[in-house]
């Protein structure tokens, strides 16, 4: 068979997302006779039923299923390859991808130091996201809980700091009188939360600062709690690994050499927090 047209597998994907050929094509921005057609002509040319259709409702076949995790997939490389390509073509320099409050000390001097360089930041909740898809050329990882294995996730990465865990809590909590606390003690604390909630950092203080929320964080954004929010050392957890982290199919010396600039950049600051 002829490989289907990245139109059609558009056409498909709007169709299994909405399970309803009036919706998709009112998303696609066309008419639903032509979708339907569009689609059928697709399962001719496979060969293979992707949709079951009655008067009432439509619903994916598991072939459908298999279609659409395939086809999805399919769609995401075709973007990538016109991110990838486009970036190419603009004037070299390096865009950072980060989630909001990771870092933030260190991106903060990383930004004012590399400005030269014409380093651009994109904030992000799924760097790893922005890497693939090509909208960022490196990403800012906590390692420990978002890079994971360097094979398995095709990274290449490098550390390039380590920042100490703390405690958000509201500054009348009992606990924010302490100098320390461990995460037993926190596991008490009915509105404590072990992953931090994919929201910015500004929500997060606010949350905490309300009382609905105790969470643990790297020390750059404990910084910026305000005067509303408590914060502590856990003592029991261990640093965490800031890696600065890449596609390992992708071969650029610039790469590298900006992950060796934050290195030291992080030495430094490290080494003046020892001496103050």
């Amino acid at each position: 068979m002829d490989v289907p047209e990245t139109r059609e597998l558009e056409y498909f994907v709007a169709v299994a997302e909405e399970l309803h050929f009036g919706r998709a094509a009112e998303r696609l921005g066309m008419s639903q006779p032509p979708l339907s057609r569009a689609v059928a002509r697709l399962e001719r040319r496979m060969n293979v039923r992707l949709f079951e259709r009655t008067s009432r409702r439509v619903s994916l076949t598991p072939s459908g299923r298999v279609f659409l995790t395939e086809a999805r997939r399919a769609l995401d490389a075709v973007t990538a390859a016109v991110r990838h390509a486009q970036r190419a073509a603009r004037p070299p320099g390096i865009v950072l991808a980060v989630r909001s409050g990771a870092g933030s000390g260190l991106l903060a001097d990383l930004v004012r130091a590399e400005r030269h360089t014409g380093l651009d930041v994109v904030f992000t909740r799924d760097q790893k996201a922005a890497l693939s898809d090509g909208t960022a050329d490196v990403a800012l990882l906590c390692a420990d809980s978002e890079a994971g294995g360097v094979d398995a996730a095709g990274l290449r990465t490098v550390e390039v700091a380590r920042e100490a865990p703390v405690v958000l809590l509201p500054w009348d909590h009992p606990l924010a009188r302490r100098r320390a606390v461990t995460t037993k003690e926190l596991r008490r604390e009915p509105s404590f939360t072990e992953v931090c909630p994919p929201v910015s950092l500004d929500e997060i203080v606010d949350r905490v600062a309300f009382g609905e929320l105790i969470v643990v964080v790297g020390a750059g954004a404990g910084y910026r709690a305000g005067p509303h929010v408590g914060v502590l050392p856990v003592a029991d957890l261990p640093e965490t690994r800031l890696v600065l982290a890449w596609p390992d199919r992708v071969a650029r010396p610039a790469l590298e050499a900006f992950a060796t600039r934050a290195r030291t950049l992080a030495a430094g600051r490290a080494a003046a927090v020892d001496v103050s």
